[in-house]
């Protein structure tokens, strides 16, 4: 995954690109300018839905974005060699998510792989985008809020929807959760 400089500037080529401002950007991707600015400028490293947005404004798939180097296939990620690599700021999305990307590499994928630790946090804000997710609980306790209704899941349930649904997942408890999930998101 690119650090938040590299980010930055790839974004902004690919919106240099389309011949589009910041301005534009922000309104195709339906987020603020200021946190547009902040992508670009390499202050903010945005959460996984601020970047399938910008992706999606952009005509690109996520993982054009989240790459920094090229592996043949198969990928393997040890379980050892785990980094976590987004941390999401103030503006961009939950800070209590702390994501650990399984993909990274593959750069004709996709699907989003991710290992995800959520610490218990009363910030539990909607998010949506076009796609699909889909998460199994390894640990602790998951609350799926899913536009208006609400799920209870444990260690070893999932879940499976359509992205586009206003959505939250979020710890349950005092202790941290921990999750796969695999989003997809149309190119």
């Amino acid at each position: 995954m690119l650090n938040s400089h590299k980010l930055g500037t790839r974004i902004k080529t690919y919106r240099e690109r389309l011949g589009l401002s910041p301005e534009d950007l922000a309104k195709n991707a339906g987020i603020d300018i200021e946190l547009v600015n902040n992508v670009e400028n390499g202050i903010v490293y945005p959460a996984i839905s601020v970047l399938v947005k910008i992706s999606r404004a952009l005509g690109q798939r996520l993982g054009t974005f989240m790459d920094d180097q090229f592996l043949p296939d198969p990928l393997i990620v040890r379980m050892g060699d785990r980094l976590e690599e987004t941390t999401p700021h103030h503006g961009a999305g939950p800070g209590n998510y702390h994501y650990f990307p399984l993909g990274k590499g593959k750069t004709d994928r996709h699907m989003e792989p991710l290992f995800i630790i959520i610490d218990p946090s009363e910030e539990n804000s909607l998010a949506s985008h076009e796609g699909e997710e889909f998460i199994i609980v390894v640990s602790g306790d998951i609350e799926l809020t899913y536009g208006k209704e609400k799920y209870r899941l444990q260690a070893g349930d999932s879940m499976y929807y359509n992205s586009v649904v206003p959505h939250v997942v979020s710890a349950v408890g005092n202790t941290p959760a921990t999750i796969y999930a695999v989003v997809y998101t149309p190119a």
